[in-house]
């Protein structure tokens, strides 16, 4: 009876123990998540001469390196600056709508400045993708030209396996022939089995559904972890009598 009481103890004792440290785990993952989103203020205007920036990391170095020289010529031959940024999350009530316009505005805060600029931003969390153009660049893109780059150049790619490098290489060069005057490539061919609407999170959902997971995991674990431990400490109880 003894014996039994002991085991009984030592059970509850450790799953206990077990659950604290699972909900440790929890906490600090939910707590430390907006510590990551970023911000329109954590992504500086950058210098001169610089076209891409990367905060994501997602490209490789060469094709980072090709898509800010052909955008340095382009910068050069024709006044019109282009500018990529990734990111990898969103803060919490921003849409990468409102995240572009607000950094377009925050770089380019009169008209004269934002005139010949043209702002692609990449969210690679959720893939979703926003462009912002000036006034004097929608001679030569057209708004929905510059929707085509952003929904169906970029995204594209990303259904098909999040193909990050071709996907913004391909808006480059796309961007590129058409702010030189030459003729629209348009977008990339798209197989019979990828959807390019309709298909990936928002924000909200995206948050909502990896707090879910991390809840359930760890519930998991608390509960069925300890059991089967258990189990097979009683099992080695039975054998050792």
């Amino acid at each position: 009876m003894n014996c039994l009481l002991n085991q009984l103890c030592t059970w509850k004792t450790f799953q206990r123990l077990l659950l604290s440290v699972a909900l440790c785990i929890l906490a600090t993952q939910l707590i430390a998540l907006p510590a990551t989103a970023t911000g329109v203020s954590e992504v500086p205007k950058p210098k001169t001469g610089f076209w891409v920036i990367d905060q994501a990391e997602i490209l490789s170095r060469s094709n980072e390196g090709k898509i800010a020289t052909d955008l340095g010529a382009l910068a050069k031959q024709t006044g019109n600056e282009v500018h990529l940024v990734t990111i990898h999350r969103l803060d919490y009530g921003e849409t990468i709508e409102t995240f572009t316009s607000k950094l377009f505005d925050q770089w380019f805060p009169t008209p004269e400045a934002s005139a010949n600029q043209v702002l692609l931003v990449l969210d690679n969390l959720t893939n979703n993708v926003a462009i912002r153009t000036g006034e004097a660049v929608k001679t030569k893109l057209s708004d929905d030209v510059a929707q085509s780059v952003a929904q169906e150049t970029v995204l594209i790619p990303l259904k098909e396996g999040n193909k990050y490098n071709q996907a913004l290489l391909g808006a480059s060069d796309r961007l590129v022939a058409v702010l030189s005057g030459r003729p629209d490539p348009g977008p990339p061919s798209l197989q019979d089995n990828v959807q390019v609407e309709g298909t990936f999170a928002t924000p909200e959902q995206t948050k909502e559904s990896n707090a879910t997971v991390w809840v359930i995991g760890f519930l998991v674990v608390a509960t069925v972890v300890p059991m089967a431990t258990y189990y097979f400490y009683l099992y080695l109880q039975s054998r050792e009598g």
